[in-house]
């Protein structure tokens, strides 16, 4: 099923921007390209949440705290997926996972840290 592979984490001062990637290594074409993908995140003490989907189709949602600051899109070529974070603020601190399901399967990344702040 290959793995998913997340970088592009760090710290950033408020306003700034990030960009997160998603490499789904060894994973075969017919897998990866009817697949839906999504970044999650989680903050200390909360509970994991959707921050952004893409579906096989290139729909995408936001959940209403990202929306118009975030951008998820897919490279179906290079088999990845990318988390473009602007106007990032000291609450999107979290560690970030890149996650893809097919059907009833879901397979998640190790994560990536991101913290806001000044």
């Amino acid at each position: 099923q290959g793995a998913l592979v997340e970088s592009g984490g760090g710290v950033v001062q408020p306003g700034g921007s990030l960009r997160l990637s998603c490499k789904a290594r060894g994973m075969i074409t017919s897998v990866f390209n009817p697949s839906h993908f999504g970044w999650y995140r989680q903050a200390p003490g909360r509970q994991r949440e959707l921050v952004a989907s893409i579906s096989n189709t290139g729909n995408t949602n936001y959940t209403d705290s990202v929306m118009g600051r975030f951008t998820i899109s897919r490279d179906n070529a290079r088999k990845s997926v990318a988390l473009q974070m602007n106007s990032l603020k000291p609450e999107d601190t979290a560690v970030y996972y890149c996650s893809r399901w097919l059907g009833s399967q879901t397979y998640w990344g190790q994560g990536t840290q991101v913290t806001v702040s000044s």
